[in-house]
C-alpha cells in the first residue's frame, strides 16, 4: 500500500543518518584504528540485521541458499563491508572529512564506466560529458581549488577515497545480478565480512585496546551506516508512489553532511569542496537522465 507521507518520513530518516556518518567516522577514528572500527561496525551491523530479519520472519529464507549463493556472499562480503570500508576508513584517516565523503560520491560515475566492460552497456557522447563534469569536481576537491597547480593535498588519501568508490561501484554491479532477498543477502554478506575482519584483526590490530567511546562510535556506524538505514530507504522506496519522488533526496545527504562536519568536527568548509560537490552531483544527475539504468543506487560515504 502506497503512502507518500510515510515514504518521505523513512527517506528523511535514511538521508539524516547517512549525513551523520562522515562525522562519526572521524570521531571514531580518534579512538580506534581502521581495523577495530570496521570490526565493531561490521559485527554490530550483522547483529541488528539479524534482529530485523527475525522481526520480518525472513530468517527461514537463509535455508534456501544453495552453494552458489554462499559463494556469492563470500565474494560480496569481501567487497562490502570488508574491502570497501577498510579503504574508506583509511581515506578518512588521511583526508578532511569533507574531502573524503565528497570524493566517495564519485562511485555513481565509476558505476557507469564499469558497466561498459562488465555488463556490456554502451556509453554515449553525452554520458561521457557527464563523466567529465563529475571528474572535474574530483579534481577541484583534490587540489582544494588550485586547479592550475596540479598538486594534490594528499595524493594517497585521494586515491584511497576513489578506490573505495571503485569497490562500492563494483559491489553494486555484481549485487544487481542477484535475485535473492536484499536484506537476507546483506546479512549473510556481513557475516562473511565480520569473519574476514576478525582474521585481519589478529594479524594487524588488537582486540584488547578498544575503548568504550570507540565501541560506541563503531556501533553507531554499524547501525546507521551499514544496517538500519538500508531498511529505512528500502521501506521508503516501497511506500513511495514513484521512485522518482524520493530517489533524488539522496543528494541532500552530502550537503547536510557538510553542516555536521562544520559544527561538530569544526572543519571550515572550503569553497572548493562545495564547488567540487556540485560538479560531481551535476554529472551524476545528468548521467541518470541520459541513461535509464536498471542498476539500483544506494549511498556512498
Amino acid at each position: 500500500m502506497k503512502d507518500q507521507k510515510k515514504a518521505y518520513f523513512f527517506a528523511g530518516l535514511a538521508v539524516f543518518f547517512w549525513s551523520t556518518v562522515a562525522t562519526a567516522f572521524k570521531l571514531t577514528l580518534k579512538e580506534l584504528d581502521q581495523y577495530q572500527m570496521l570490526f565493531v561496525a561490521s559485527v554490530s551491523s550483522a547483529a541488528v540485521l539479524f534482529i530485523v530479519l527475525s522481526v520480518q520472519k525472513k530468517i527461514k529464507l537463509i535455508k534456501q541458499f544453495g552453494r552458489n549463493d554462499w559463494m556469492l556472499s563470500a565474494f560480496l562480503g569481501l567487497l562490502n563491508p570488508f574491502a570497501y570500508y577498510l579503504v574508506l576508513f583509511k581515506a578518512y584517516d588521511l583526508l578532511r572529512a569533507q574531502e573524503a565523503q565528497t570524493l566517495n560520491y564519485f562511485w555513481a560515475i565509476i558505476l557507469v564506466l564499469l558497466s561498459i566492460p562488465i555488463l556490456g552497456q554502451k556509453i554515449s557522447l553525452k554520458s561521457f560529458l557527464a563523466v567529465l563534469i563529475s571528474f572535474s569536481g574530483v579534481y577541484v576537491i583534490s587540489t582544494q581549488g588550485r586547479v592550475l597547480s596540479f598538486e594534490f593535498t594528499d595524493a594517497a588519501g585521494v586515491l584511497l577515497a576513489l578506490g573505495s568508490a571503485f569497490i562500492w561501484a563494483l559491489y553494486w554491479i555484481y549485487n544487481s545480478k542477484d535475485s535473492a532477498d536484499d536484506s537476507v543477502r546483506l546479512f549473510i554478506n556481513f557475516i562473511f565480512g565480520s569473519f574476514y575482519i576478525s582474521l585481519t584483526m589478529l594479524l594487524f590490530s588488537d582486540f584488547g585496546t578498544m575503548n568504550l567511546y570507540g565501541i560506541a562510535g563503531g556501533t553507531y556506524i554499524g547501525f546507521f551506516e551499514m544496517g538500519l538505514t538500508f531498511f529505512f530507504w528500502s521501506k521508503a522506496m516501497k511506500l513511495s508512489e514513484t521512485t522518482a519522488k524520493i530517489s533524488n533526496l539522496i543528494f541532500l545527504s552530502p550537503f547536510l553532511s557538510l553542516v555536521f562536519i562544520n559544527f561538530i568536527l569544526g572543519e571550515a568548509i572550503l569553497p572548493s569542496t562545495i564547488a567540487g560537490l556540485v560538479l560531481i552531483i551535476s554529472g551524476i544527475v545528468l548521467q541518470r537522465k541520459l541513461n535509464k539504468s536498471t542498476l539500483r543506487l544506494s549511498d556512498g560515504n
